[in-house]
């Protein structure tokens, strides 16, 4: 009877447990962008509903002939909850029982489980693309709308991504783990026996701790050269005036001037509700960015942004007047700068 090492044990159990966190967040995503929703519309499949902006995405559907999406259109919620505790309970026997035949089994029946999920949501997804009402306000002779597997398929003029979620890279990681402690202990017993290094058990089980806490959108440092601003289109080419907008879906848009960021929110194109944070960069350090409320801005004719706005934040009054440019420049705060600017 073939045991495995008690450290290979340990990791299957929490790897198993890690699992459970797919009860409380979404499995899978599908994002759809358009120039008319440039935030992007979210649908978020969970193990027993859906959620986002399922209606939104109905009523588009709705004229090009398509169903509405309802939780009834899916018997698998019926029972997935109990798909998840079966492979908990599976992945406990094997750390209580040790042993490398189940852990086999485990892998196997992970691989059915796989590719079955796969095929049903393409076979639910060609149907659902293919199957259109004949009397929609648009139809397009010949062409279906089955939305992307995975990855990322043109619809119309709608950009799709179909993507897993929190819940599904958990699943995918958790597998990936099984698979390689699986291969480890059988080449332990069958070839050479070694000892499994304390880092190499870290390596395994990091990626389900960084899977199980949710992704935070940060600022990033600009690109020059690549990066190009929402509002006027111009290439950012000057790190010290730029500014970004994280939104609450965690998209990022990108400034080369804090005057492009604040004519971008008054155009009355951008839903300032969907907002997470706005940030600027530091003039002083370029590559550090600081909450628009929580800065000091600075207009000056020493200052000379790229789009003549003539406008720079810094952390403070104190590092404001550092810069021999400032000696006759006019502090603000956020609400006056914002006023300031048509």
């Amino acid at each position: 009877m073939t045991k495995i090492t008690n450290r290979s044990r340990i990791i299957v159990a929490l790897t198993s447990l890690a699992l459970i966190v797919t009860y409380f967040v979404p499995i899978w995503r599908i994002d759809l962008f358009a120039p008319q929703y440039p935030e992007g519309l979210t649908m978020k499949i969970w193990l027993n509903t859906l959620k986002g902006d399922v209606e939104i995405i109905n009523g588009l559907n709705h004229y090009i002939g398509m169903r509405h999406i309802k939780v009834e259109m899916f018997p698998e919620f019926e029972f997935l909850i109990y798909v998840v505790g079966f492979y908990i309970l599976l992945g406990l026997l094997v750390a209580y029982f040790g042993r490398l035949a189940i852990l086999f089994w485990y892998i196997v029946f992970t691989a059915f489980g796989g590719v079955f999920a796969m095929f049903d949501f393409y076979r639910w997804g060609y149907d659902y693309g293919h199957n259109l009402d004949e009397t929609a306000a648009i139809k397009v002779p010949g062409l279906s709308y089955q939305p992307p597997l995975l990855g990322h398929k043109r619809l119309l003029n709608f950009d799709a991504y179909s993507l897993p979620d929190i819940g599904g890279w958990i699943v995918i990681i958790a597998a990936a783990i099984m698979i390689l402690l699986w291969i480890y202990e059988y080449y332990r017993h069958h070839k050479f026996p070694f000892k499994i290094p304390i880092k190499f058990s870290a390596i395994l089980v990091i990626p389900v701790v960084l899977s199980v806490s949710s992704c935070n959108v940060q600022p990033e440092p600009f690109k020059l050269g690549t990066d190009v601003c929402y509002m006027c289109k111009m290439g950012i080419v000057d790190p010290k005036f730029g500014s970004q907008i994280i939104t609450n879906k965690g998209k990022l848009y990108k400034f080369d001037d804090i005057g492009c960021m604040i004519r971008l929110l008054k155009s009355g194109t951008f839903d300032s509700n969907t907002i997470k944070t706005m940030v600027v960069a530091d003039y002083n350090n370029p590559n550090a960015f600081i909450s628009v409320n929580q800065c000091t801005f600075v207009f000056g004719d020493g200052i000379k942004s790229p789009m003549n706005f003539n406008l720079a934040a810094f952390t403070n009054e104190l590092n404001a007047n550092k810069n021999p440019e400032n000696s006759t420049a006019k502090f603000f705060d956020w609400n006056a700068v914002y006023k300031s600017i048509e």
